[in-house]
């Protein structure tokens, strides 16, 4: 029984744990001009390059363009840029 939770707690180690990332970006939409800021959880790499590409197309869909990925962070960040993103926040 020892050599299984031994072989378990080794396993649990080996493997890393992939911390959450978000991004924070801009937005716009044309006529008329809207501006927006917002907040999203990204998959994958926690890159700008990998927010952008995964973003993008979901903002596209309801007709917003991706401006700039402002940066990327993880969860201690998130409670700060909450009120700043509004409605945008973990939207997309």
């Amino acid at each position: 029984m020892k050599h299984i939770i031994l072989a378990l707690g080794l396993l649990a180690l080996a493997v890393p744990a992939q911390a959450a990332c978000y991004a924070d970006y801009k937005a716009k939409k044309d006529n008329p001009l809207r501006l927006a800021y917002g907040v999203t959880q990204v998959s994958g790499e926690c890159t700008k390059q990998n927010a952008a590409s995964k973003l993008a197309p979901k903002l596209q869909r309801d007709g917003w363009t991706l401006l700039s990925i402002v940066g990327t962070f993880d969860e201690s960040g998130l409670e700060q840029r909450k009120g700043a993103a509004g409605d945008f926040f973990l939207r997309y």
